[in-house]
């Protein structure tokens, strides 16, 4: 029992050392979708103040509500006190302007995957966000360097690729742009590892590194469901039996998001050219048809209230 006391007591020490010696104690998080938001939870969870900025109030509250229910299981779980639990929620503040960044340390955007809509948000960042301050991206394929080139220091802007649901994978990809300085990636590297994440260093190359070896993985989960290889259900089956992997490709497209993930395949069939990254048909009409993953309640799979889910008849129909 005192082993296990002194143990806790050593991992709060070491924790309180490593806040002191970080310069960060805000984050502003541009985006309060699904990767926003689980952001914004592992920052708060940490003890650093979030905040999260989206011009949808209804995404704003969407968000809101879907923080606190995480961290209420955790207390149902007995993971998490309510209290803090409260303090957690206490640490987060939702705005709609992005002129609130001018005093966050750490900048991150979490917007959908489009670099038109990033570059525009990143001219936004420019004009508030304060000279020291290290700007992000969570983007998970296109180029840090193309986007820190709207910066006039682009030194201070580099990739932190999360990945989901952000408060439960211990990974983080620190992406290096062409012009990025050892500064922007200390302090992006030492808020992951505060985060509770296993930080990999990647050079600006489409995908990246984990992305570079899923996206064809996914696709070609795609494909086997086009071609009626295997049934929705056995194809993931067969990854998680075969492979021991915690979820099916299928379901983490779900999960991701369908539009995510054809954005990302496209980005990479555009940017290497290669054939294995050319999405499947299938993926184009299931977002034709709204059919974006667990987000909408409908994917490759449908997903009741009740937490069970089928697979989508409607795929029959797609061909």
């Amino acid at each position: 029992m005192f082993i296990v006391k002194k143990k806790r007591i050593e991992k709060q020490l070491d924790k309180a050392e490593r806040q002191r010696s970080m310069d960060v104690k805000k984050v502003f998080v541009i985006g309060a979708g699904f990767m926003g938001s689980g952001i914004v939870e592992n920052v708060a969870a940490k003890g650093l103040e979030a905040v999260a900025y989206d011009i949808s109030e209804q995404q704003r509250e969407r968000s809101r509500k879907s923080i606190a229910k995480n961290l209420e299981k955790q207390v149902a779980k007995g993971r998490l006190k309510a209290e803090e639990k409260d303090a957690v929620l206490d640490r987060i503040e939702y705005v709609s302007e992005i002129s609130a960044c001018k005093d966050a340390d750490v900048v991150i955007e979490a917007v959908a995957e489009n670099k038109d809509i990033k570059v525009s948000i990143m001219k936004e960042i420019e004009k508030y966000a304060k000279e020291e301050a290290v700007i992000a991206s969570n983007t998970s394929s296109i180029s840090i360097t193309s986007l820190g080139s709207v910066f006039q220091n682009p030194e201070r802007f580099i990739g932190m690729h999360f990945f989901s649901p952000v408060p439960r994978i211990p990974l983080m990809e620190i992406v290096r742009g062409y012009q990025t300085g050892e500064r922007a990636i200390k302090i992006a590297s030492d808020l992951g590892e505060y985060m509770g994440k296993t930080c990999i260093l990647a050079q600006d190359e489409p995908g990246f590194i984990v992305n570079r070896m899923l996206i064809p993985m996914l696709n070609e989960a795609c494909f086997l469901v086009e071609r009626k290889i295997g049934s929705i259900e056995e194809i993931d089956m067969g990854m998680k039996m075969g492979l021991n992997h915690p979820m099916g490709p299928l379901e983490l497209m779900d999960m991701i998001g369908i539009d995510v993930e054809l954005a990302v395949m496209e980005v990479l069939h555009e940017e290497i050219g290669d054939s294995k990254y050319r999405p499947a048909i299938s993926l184009k009409r299931m977002v034709d048809s709204g059919f974006l993953g667990r987000k909408v309640g409908v994917g490759f799979y449908v997903y009741h209230e009740d937490g069970t889910k089928e697979p989508n008849p409607k795929l029959l129909e797609i061909r």
